[in-house]
This record gives C-alpha cells, sequence and structure tokens, in this order.
C-alpha cells in the first residue's frame, strides 16, 4: 500500500486534476480540506480508491490522485475512511 505521490505529479495527470477544479467548482476551502489529509500521509491501496469530502470527492489509483468528483457522482474503488 502506497503513500500518496505528492510531487513530481505526471502532467497530464495534474492538467486534468486542474481542470476538475474548475469545472467542478471546487472551492479553496474544500481544497483545504484535502490538503489536510494529505498531510497525515495517508496510505492508499495499490488500486482504485476514493476518498469523500463534504462538498466533492477525491478518486486515485495507487499512489496517484486521479480525478475530482462532485459530491454526488459515484466513485469506484475502496472508500478511505
Amino acid at each position: 500500500m502506497p503513500p500518496i505521490q505528492r510531487t513530481n505529479i505526471p502532467e497530464p495527470v495534474l492538467r486534468h486534476l486542474l481542470a476538475r477544479m474548475r469545472e467542478r467548482n471546487i472551492s479553496y476551502l474544500a481544497l483545504q480540506m484535502l490538503d489536510d489529509w494529505l498531510k497525515t500521509n495517508p496510505i492508499v491501496p495499490d488500486g482504485q480508491w476514493f476518498k469523500r469530502f463534504p462538498d466533492f470527492v477525491v478518486c486515485g489509483e495507487g499512489s496517484l490522485i486521479k480525478t475530482l468528483l462532485t459530491k454526488n457522482q459515484s466513485a469506484i474503488g475502496v472508500e478511505m475512511p
């Protein structure tokens, strides 16, 4: 089980995440919650996983965050506490 990768994010993944933040109107305060969670150095499964926050859902695969969903969209994988 890897920790989430926070540096050297592949550029296509980073561009995708930035686009989803804009498209889904994810607020600065919501992103601060994500940052607070990331600072705990969570360990995630090798496969697909997701973490629900009050205003959005973070989805990843292995060590990479792959996309951001609205709170009403369905996520695939193991739900992280």
